[in-house]
């Protein structure tokens, strides 16, 4: 920390605001925007937190922070920190983004945070004109890293739309033409109850939606046990099985490498003709857009088996069947190597983010320049002398 900077807790330099209650927000016709743990909700006119708070949950969803520049109500599943007015409110909320919230959390069910908690949050405090400068220097590295994501993700786009020039160029051919339904039988999966503890964190793999991910299925976030496995409609995938979602995210399948239970979103496809699984792997891929177009859902974009079926297919005998795998992975190699190195970008993009706050609250992120041009600014002054100034004005207005 530097020699100009003091340690304080937050309640010395903020006001923590508690929220009413979402009942009372929907039953008014104020003009105010409400703020919350997940964002706006509505509009009312009371509880008014100030512009410049920044919002965080304190049930649920509690380490998203959110900067309001107006004024707003807070509502009951949120705390609003509001700075004084000596206090950089940009300055708090970097500060709360750098935070990790979930380290106050002692619930044992759904997350959530005390106000004393909050109080007690060690707050390394700079020197005003400080503040302002690590501020414009975060906004300013900020914005040139989501632009080096922007350009990731753009690149990511571009991949996935060769992808499917591929995948579609690999299935066009003299062949004859077929359905889903001709080729392919379909066994669903479902989810044991969660309310019963012993059928959960056993032995046995169970996939859903958020495990297909690339190609290759190798482990699942979550297992369950062989009563959860008797007692409920899930399946199993065995090794080689195509896997295939049908709901949330339907079209992207992967092939396990582990013998696995699904849940209601997924599907074990099975061939009737003698396809391998890359094959049907690929199949499915090419098809995805079919899949989609055939989907349907206001909340939850799902399509049934009858549409599944319905789609149109090219009949591909088995002997031609390798010349299609290779024409695809042939193009899709280094396809792949460059996808991983964007997502490994993506990833690291997050981590730096982390880094430059972290370096920003321990007094590293200004060069000796900035600092210089800090201390040249009229309203500077040690940060102990900040908080005494601040400590006679709050004695004075009570």
């Amino acid at each position: 920390m530097r020699e100009d900077w003091i340690e304080v807790k937050l309640g010395e330099i903020c006001e923590i605001i508690s929220g009413k209650s979402q009942k009372a927000v929907e039953s008014s016709s104020g003009k105010y925007p409400i703020y919350g743990s997940g964002g706006i909700f509505g509009r009312a006119d009371a509880y008014l937190c100030e512009p410049g708070t920044t919002v965080i949950g304190r049930k649920g969803t509690i380490n998203s922070p959110i900067f309001v520049n107006e004024r707003f109500w807070n509502v009951d599943t949120a705390f609003g920190i509001s700075p004084l007015k000596e206090i950089d409110s940009k300055y708090v909320f970097y500060f709360c983004n750098g935070f990790n919230f979930h380290k106050l959390d002692k619930s044992t069910t759904i997350p959530s945070l005390a106000k004393r908690d909050l109080l007690a949050i060690e707050f390394k405090l700079a020197p005003l004109p400080e503040q302002r400068a690590i501020v414009a220097k975060i906004e300013q590295l900020f914005s040139e890293l989501d632009n080096g994501i922007t350009n990731l993700k753009a690149a990511k786009d571009k991949l996935e739309i060769y992808r499917q020039a591929v995948l579609k160029k690999a299935f066009e051919g003299e062949w004859e033409t077929c359905t889903v339904g001709n080729k392919f039988k379909f066994l669903g999966g479902g989810t044991p109850k969660k309310s019963i503890p012993e059928y959960w964190n056993g032995d046995i793999p169970w996939c859903s939606v958020k495990d297909v991910k690339g190609d290759f299925l190798y482990k699942t976030k979550d297992y369950i046990t062989e009563l959860g496995l008797k007692e409920s409609s899930t399946n199993i995938a065995e090794i080689g099985e195509v896997i295939l979602i049908t709901r949330i995210s339907p079209g992207k399948s992967i092939i396990p490498k582990i013998r696995t239970a699904i849940n209601q979103d997924l599907k074990i496809v099975s061939p009737i003709d003698d396809y391998s699984p890359k094959f049907t792997h690929y199949l499915f891929k090419s098809i995805k857009r079919e899949m989609l177009k055939k989907s349907n859902g206001t909340t939850v974009l799902g399509i049934n088996l009858n549409n599944l079926k319905d789609i149109s297919i090219p009949d591909i005998p088995e002997e031609d069947q390798n010349h299609v795998i290779e024409f695809i992975e042939s193009r899709l190699s280094i396809c792949e190597n460059v996808l991983a190195n964007i997502e490994e970008g993506l990833n690291k993009s997050e981590a730096l983010r982390q880094s430059i706050l972290k370096q920003a609250f321990e007094g590293k992120l200004l060069s000796e320049e900035e600092l210089e041009a800090c201390r040249a600014a009229p309203d500077w002054e040690p940060a102990e002398q900040l908080l005494e100034r601040i400590k006679n004005q709050k004695e004075g207005t009570a």
